[in-house]
This record gives structure tokens, C-alpha cells and sequence, in this order.
């Protein structure tokens, strides 16, 4: 079970004055939570701003993650979650702000006490990463085993590159749909069908197909971007318009996102992978302003550690 962590209340203005209030007590049996670790676009971490992709959903007592960025193993255990109870991992596709500590994550469980088998779920490029972590970290595990009595890391971990139509953790349905990311192909948005229906839209420009695939389910978390702030990441980066020219082809502008949520007529709406998402309070009260008035759907502002009740 989870540990005695406890978040500090926090209070999310959204459509219609409603207010979302998070304290927890991890003492408490969890049933059906959606946890935010890390809800920032992109790889870069700036000092005021969001770490990179990762959330933990506990549907039906079933606790699976969703991506792996930077920081989450922290964000994990800051939430009072034992990394010994890592089982389902999801991941989207394989661009680094999703994915970037999957192995160190593993390994920091592994040195935790972790014996049973996680399986990862995603692109099969996933295969090829995994091989290529254990190479990179072969001399620290094979002294681990030999001095520390731990079993082999490779015998806890299976990939499951996503090929059926769809999957099963525990009496959970998970279901998927490849979304347009460009230049990346194998791209996901997820669905897990239990006592509640959540959605992952995942990285993707706007795609009308996750609007029946999100159909009538009781939380869509979508990834957004504004695009009045591409110049500025843009400056900032000091990279070229190649960059530009990526964002603004391969995200979803808030517009569109609020488009797709009206269509799929979802109970709630959880805006997640934010770009831009650097400063965060600033940034936040731009994103309230171009979401209010535009929705009748509950609309929740992604926040790092937000915990959200999926009733």
C-alpha cells in the first residue's frame, strides 16, 4: 500500500467558479485517482517551471503509470508511493520528456527491494532502449547481484510492444489509438475501461478520431499547446524555426483541444503536457483566461503532484 505522504492542499479555479482541492492522506486506500507527476511539454527543465511527462493512475485498485520523464521516480515516492510497487508501466511514444528515466526508474526500484515483474507497454523501439540501459549499466548491476544478493534486473522487466487490438491489467481494458506526432509514427493515445473510463490523448497534432475514441469518457487528459508563445520557446531554446515549425505541426492548439472535448462530450477535461508550462504560476492564470467561457465541461489545469479524484 501506499505510504503516510501527505500533499499540501491546493486550489485549481475552473469553468463555473468549481474549485478542485487536493489533500491526501496516503494512509488511505485509493480506489480511482489520477495523480499528475509531471505535466511540462518538452524536455527542458527551467527553475520555476514543471518537470517533464509522467502520471500515475489507480483505477480499480490497479496502479499503472504513464510515461516516465524526468523526476518521476521522485514524484513517486514524494506522493507516497514504494517504488516496490511498480507493476504497469504505459508509455506514449519515444520522444525523451516521456521517457528519459524509464530506466532509472526500474534500476531505483530494483535497488529499492523490487523482485515481481513489471511489464512496459509501448512502441517497440522500447526493446532496443531496455537492452541498451542494461548494457550502460552492467557494471553497477552485476556487482549489485554478486555483493548485494539482488536477482538479475533483466529477469523483472517484459516489454509488450502494443500490437493487439487491445490489452488487459488486471480487469482493466486498455485500449489504443496511434495519433498523428510528427516525425515519430508509433505514437499512442491510451483508454483504460474499468469502473471508469479515463483517456491518454498522448503527444499528437489535432486528430478528430480521439473524439469518438474519448467518447462519453468520464476523464480525457490532452496534451495542449498555446500558440501565441511558439516564438518565445523558439527565442528561448536558441534553436532554429525547425523547432517552430515541430511544435506548430505535431500539438494540439488549446482551440482545438476544447473542440475535441465538446465532441466527445467527456465529464471532465484535465489540460496535461502544457507548452507553455516554464513559469508556472504565471503561465497558469494565461491558460485559465483562454480556457473560461469556451467549455461547459469541468476543465482542469495540469499542476505537478495534482491529485484527482475519478468520481
Amino acid at each position: 500500500m501506499f505510504g503516510s505522504k501527505r500533499f499540501k492542499t491546493q486550489r485549481i479555479t475552473c469553468k463555473n467558479n468549481h474549485y478542485l482541492k487536493a489533500h491526501i492522506n496516503l494512509q488511505k486506500a485509493i480506489k480511482n485517482e489520477l495523480f499528475l507527476l509531471g505535466t511540462k511539454g518538452g524536455p527542458a527543465i527551467r527553475p520555476k517551471g514543471s518537470m517533464p511527462s509522467s502520471s500515475l493512475l489507480v483505477l480499480d485498485n490497479e496502479k499503472i503509470l504513464i510515461d516516465a520523464g524526468l523526476g518521476v521516480a521522485k514524484s513517486l515516492t514524494e506522493i507516497g508511493f514504494h517504488l516496490s510497487e511498480l507493476s504497469n508501466i504505459f508509455i506514449t511514444h519515444l520522444h525523451s520528456d516521456h521517457y528519459l528515466e524509464l530506466g532509472p526508474l526500474i534500476h531505483t526500484a530494483w535497488t529499492t527491494g523490487l523482485t515481481k515483474k513489471i511489464k512496459i507497454y509501448g512502441p517497440k523501439g522500447l526493446i532496443d532502449y531496455w537492452q541498451k540501459f542494461l548494457l550502460s549499466m552492467q557494471y553497477d548491476i552485476k556487482n549489485r547481484i554478486k555483493n548485494e544478493g539482488r536477482i538479475p534486473l533483466k529477469r523483472i522487466v517484459k516489454i509488450i510492444p502494443v500490437k493487439k487490438k487491445f490489452l488487459k491489467v488486471g480487469k482493466i481494458k486498455v485500449k489504443f489509438l496511434q495519433v498523428p506526432h510528427p516525425p515519430l509514427k508509433e505514437c499512442y493515445a491510451y483508454k483504460f475501461i474499468g469502473s471508469k473510463k479515463i483517456v491518454f490523448s498522448g503527444d499528437t497534432r489535432y486528430f478528430e478520431p480521439l473524439a469518438s475514441f474519448s467518447k462519453k469518457s468520464d476523464v480525457l487528459v490532452h496534451e495542449a499547446i498555446l500558440p501565441k508563445y511558439i516564438d518565445k520557446i523558439v527565442k528561448k531554446t536558441g534553436l532554429s524555426l525547425k523547432l517552430k515549425k515541430h511544435l506548430e505541426s505535431s500539438h494540439t492548439k488549446l482551440q482545438e483541444v476544447i473542440k475535441i472535448a465538446k465532441l466527445s462530450n467527456c465529464k471532465k477535461l484535465i489540460i496535461n503536457h502544457l507548452i507553455p508550462n516554464d513559469n508556472t504560476l504565471k503561465q497558469r492564470r494565461v491558460w485559465q483566461k483562454n480556457i473560461n467561457n469556451k467549455i461547459n465541461t469541468k476543465v482542469i489545469i495540469g499542476k505537478d503532484k495534482l491529485r484527482i479524484k475519478l468520481s
